[in-house]
């Protein structure tokens, strides 16, 4: 499985990176269990749909963070990612910190990259 990133990713990362330390591990973690359920599995990963686009987009709800001390699965971080079978390839679209209200992904930036 080849994973990627878009460029908007990495600058939302390195923001988080600041505050989150362990997560650039914690991705790594994420890579190995992408590898073996690369469409995820219900409630920890979900297909998004309804945005008009062939390509398949999950968002991960339930993300380990270990600088999040005492909070597990429920950390707060949501990961947006496309999964492009025919490439066996999984490309990260979108990562952030749901603070107070779970947002929305990004649709524009989804709708701008895929089709």
């Amino acid at each position: 499985m080849e994973f990627s990133t878009l460029s908007e990713f990495d600058d939302e990362l390195a923001k988080l990176l600041k505050k989150y330390r362990s997560l650039e591990e914690d991705i790594l973690v994420l890579k190995a269990v992408l590898a073996k359920y690369p469409r995820g599995y219900q409630p920890v990963i979900f297909q998004i749909n309804n945005l008009g686009i062939k390509t398949e987009i999950y968002k991960i709800k339930h993300f380990r963070c270990r600088a999040l001390h005492n909070k597990g699965s429920r950390s707060g971080i949501r990961i947006i990612y496309a999964y492009l079978e025919a490439q066996h390839k999984i490309e990260f679209i979108e990562i952030y910190y749901k603070e107070q209200d779970d947002l929305d992904c990004n649709k524009d930036r989804i709708k701008a990259y895929y089709r």
